[in-house]
């Protein structure tokens, strides 16, 4: 079965649109890489020669020029960063420091954003294979709706576990697995997030639609846009990038 909520073609007059739009670019890279098991956060691990967090930055400067990036970090790797930077002659973007919860970092980020943005994205700092293509897509995905998240089909089989500890097999043509970055109407984001916390806020769409927005946009994620959970990852992911 076609899944038609997919944009395939996405492209029309987004350079215009990447000129004229302010937009804010938020990194969440304040884990603490606890279930990485490493000593070192997931983020700061070396990928291809760089650190994964630096890899989303550089392929979001080059994907969106003219947009600002906020990169939110953990107050306790603060000093670890500026010694990554000189180390790789990088230039760090606008630092916020992370609170306790993913919800927490990406709010203490909203925060400074200005009143006059026009789109916010958020990415995981641990998805360090993004491309411009994939970018432009989620971009142009909230042009006539609050938000676009980019997703992929479900390949596994898919079982739900009921309350009687049974399992009953699910449709899995009807669920994606959602990427980011994902984009997002300024204004209605920061509103948003003015709501009290919730558990069930697993990422920035859930949380858009909490304030009432159930358009979201779906757009063609990638295969290749990985998250880094696990040490095997950082070696799939150093294999991706070779393509």
């Amino acid at each position: 079965m076609q899944k038609k909520c997919i944009f395939f073609n996405v492209f029309t007059n987004f350079v215009a649109m990447d000129n004229s739009k302010k937009i804010f670019n938020i990194i969440v890279a304040a884990g603490s890489g606890s279930r990485f098991g490493s000593s070192l956060p997931k983020q700061y691990c070396e990928l291809s020669g760089l650190p994964v967090v630096m890899h989303a930055i550089t392929k979001l400067r080059k994907a969106l020029p003219s947009s600002h990036i906020i990169l939110v970090i953990s107050n306790s790797y603060h000093d670890l960063w500026n010694e990554l930077c000189k180390k790789h002659n990088f230039i760090s973007p606008q630092i916020v420091y992370g609170g306790d919860t993913r919800w927490q970092s990406v709010r203490n980020a909203i925060d400074i954003i200005p009143n006059d943005a026009e789109i916010i994205t958020v990415h995981d700092g641990a998805r360090p294979i993004i491309d411009t293509i994939m970018i432009k897509r989620v971009i142009e995905g909230i042009k006539n709706s609050s938000g676009a998240i980019p997703v992929i089909p479900i390949t596994d089989s898919i079982r739900y576990i009921n309350d009687d500890g049974s399992s009953s097999p699910v449709d899995r043509s009807k669920y994606y697995a959602v990427q980011t970055p994902q984009a997002f109407n300024a204004q209605k984001l920061i509103k948003a997030y003015k709501l009290p916390y919730n558990p069930e806020f697993t990422d920035d769409a859930s949380v858009i639609k909490a304030a009432g927005n159930d358009d979201i946009s779906l757009v063609e994620g990638s295969i290749y846009n990985i998250k880094i959970t696990n040490p095997l990852d950082l070696e799939i992911a150093n294999i991706y990038m070779q393509q």
